[in-house]
């Protein structure tokens, strides 16, 4: 096979779309060129991530789930399970930066070293969405 693997893009779910966008804004940095009720596109350098709007509320208090199993794919209880990963070029810096927005998550007591190569750090968007910065080392 040649065809070869290009750029992913991350999708979260977020139960509410714009107050999402305005956390990436004010919180990690990030623009959005594109932002709906129901769906946004937010970047910071390299970075690009899509929100997209989980808030169907229409689960909620039904009693026939077994008979009659939600479908829609826009639950609310989806917002906030989603994770992505970020390679950054000074992990360092960001954690510096991040660390004054109240982003981290609350096990990241500062960057961490893995057995698997990486420098990297964990933080939650609005929603509980785990976002983990990284750089590869070596």
């Amino acid at each position: 096979m040649n065809a070869a693997l290009g750029r992913t893009i991350p999708a979260l779910p977020v139960r509410d779309v714009r107050a999402a966008v305005a956390f990436y804004r004010e919180r990690f940095g990030f623009d959005a060129p594109h932002e709906t009720d129901d769906f946004a596109v937010v970047v910071r350098d390299e970075a690009e991530l899509h929100l997209w709007g989980a808030s169907d509320e229409a689960w909620q208090g039904r009693s026939d789930l077994r008979d009659k199993p939600i479908r829609s794919g826009a639950e609310s209880f989806i917002a906030g399970t989603a994770s992505c990963r970020i390679e950054v070029s000074d992990v360092d810096s960001l954690f510096k930066e991040l660390s004054e927005t109240k982003v981290l998550h609350p096990i990241t007591k500062g960057v961490t070293t893995t057995d698997f190569g990486t420098r990297e750090f964990a933080t939650l968007d609005l929603e509980g969405n785990l976002l983990t910065f990284f750089l590869r080392e070596g």
